[in-house]
């Protein structure tokens, strides 16, 4: 009999992680491959973040900190949320954890009972289902179809929430997608919340200054500030400022589950690391100019991407307004056989293949619950990303 808990049996390991490792085990094996799988800027943490760490560290600030976050980065964290969002905290309604993927957990674990569903739209990111399911809650899905850009529609939303509906959780710009609602868009959907008020938001903003063409970011709680009262929303320090190794993510929400948020960390990890704390409190309130210098180099990447696999047989590519990722459709291989005879019967097989005999590392649509698709991270060298393009167009022309 097996010692480990049978709640292990529920998860799966992350799947871009682990397109990520194989892609670094077969270039140590000295392949030739293109790994397109991570979900993280190429570009350095600024200067400016890094000394302010390196400060902290010669201060002696180096103990253990408030469970949930010092005072001063939750201050922080309070003013972005009203300059930015116009979203009114006290530093009471502000927790700060190990990365937004610890914020997440414990808000679940904080939450969640046998039987209670947490509706998630598809494609979602990977995580999602199985933080849920480790809460011991049950993930309940509906599908944003590419017909609709991978927005969920109004309609769909009041089609699948039910009695037992407990949290809504939404992601824009959208990981693995891309896709970003417009105010109306997002109004839609929040006026659907505010008609059944046993459901709870969880709003995950991590790509929230990762937009181009002029987007306008905004968050459901900034929409109908009637939805506070029952909303934690989600942010980081990872994408926009380059930190993904630091660790540092944060919520606003109501006071008691902010606390009994903190109660799960204190028996958890206990604080997130004092010094990056101290590296996020700079990037909050430090200079900003450097996201939108990032986020041109990442519109290039998301226009050349775009334009190359619309150019390959049998792919079509949306064009995402956020994020750093696209999340082309392969339905028109589906069905196509290898040079080697192997038929490609689904989005798992068209990635397995790629990599296989173009080395290139992409991440299949069923880990994110919507397919025949896969996921490119395009936050990588511009070169590198010409390269993949190129190899996949010739995979795609390879199969018959």
């Amino acid at each position: 009999m097996s010692f480990l808990a049978q709640s292990l049996a529920r998860v799966k390991p992350s799947a871009t992680i682990a397109v990520t490792n194989k892609a670094r085990e077969l270039k140590a094996a000295g392949r030739d491959v293109i790994g397109l799988g991570a979900g993280e800027p190429d570009f350095d943490t600024p200067d400016n973040i890094k000394e302010a760490a390196i400060k902290a560290i010669r201060d002696g600030k180096t103990k253990y900190t408030a469970v949930d976050g010092i005072p001063e980065l939750k201050t922080a964290i309070v003013d972005k949320f009203k300059r930015e969002n116009g979203l009114v905290y006290k530093p009471a309604e502000i927790t700060v954890g190990t990365g937004g993927k610890q914020v997440l957990y414990n808000a679940l674990m904080a939450t969640l009972n046998p039987g209670d569903e947490v509706l998630i739209p598809a494609p979602y990111w990977v995580s999602y289902p199985d933080m849920v399911l480790l809460a011991g809650g049950t993930p309940t899905f509906v599908e944003a179809t590419i017909e609709t850009n991978f927005k969920l529609t109004a309609e769909a939303l009041e089609k699948a929430i039910t009695p037992r509906t407990k949290w809504f959780i939404f992601n824009s710009p959208s990981n693995p997608s891309g896709a970003a609602y417009t105010r109306d868009e997002l109004k839609a959907l929040t006026d659907v919340l505010a008609r059944h008020p046993h459901v709870w938001i969880m709003t995950d903003d991590m790509y929230e200054h990762l937009v181009y063409d002029d987007f306008v970011f905004t968050t459901p709680a900034q929409i109908d500030p009637s939805l506070m009262s029952r909303t934690l929303t989600v942010n980081g320090v990872s994408k926009a400022y380059c930190m993904t190794g630091w660790r540092i993510g944060y919520a606003g929400g109501p006071a008691e589950l902010i606390k009994a948020i903190a109660t799960i960390q204190s028996q958890s990890t206990s604080n997130p690391s004092s010094i990056s704390q101290y590296a996020a409190l700079e990037a909050l309130t430090g200079p900003q100019h450097f996201i939108a210098e990032n986020n041109k180099v990442f519109k290039e990447r998301r226009d050349l991407v775009v334009s190359m696999l619309n150019q390959a047989k049998g792919i079509h590519c949306p064009t995402p307004e956020g994020a750093f990722y696209v999340y082309p459709s392969c339905a028109g291989l589906i069905g196509k056989k290898t040079a080697a005879g192997k038929v490609i019967a689904s989005d798992d097989d068209f990635v397995t293949e790629l990599l296989e005999q173009e080395g290139v590392a992409v991440v299949q649509g069923s880990a994110f619950g919507l397919g025949p698709n896969f996921r490119i991270s395009y936050a990588t060298a511009t070169k590198d990303l010409e390269e993949a393009c190129i190899r996949i167009q010739r995979f795609a022309s390879s199969l018959s």
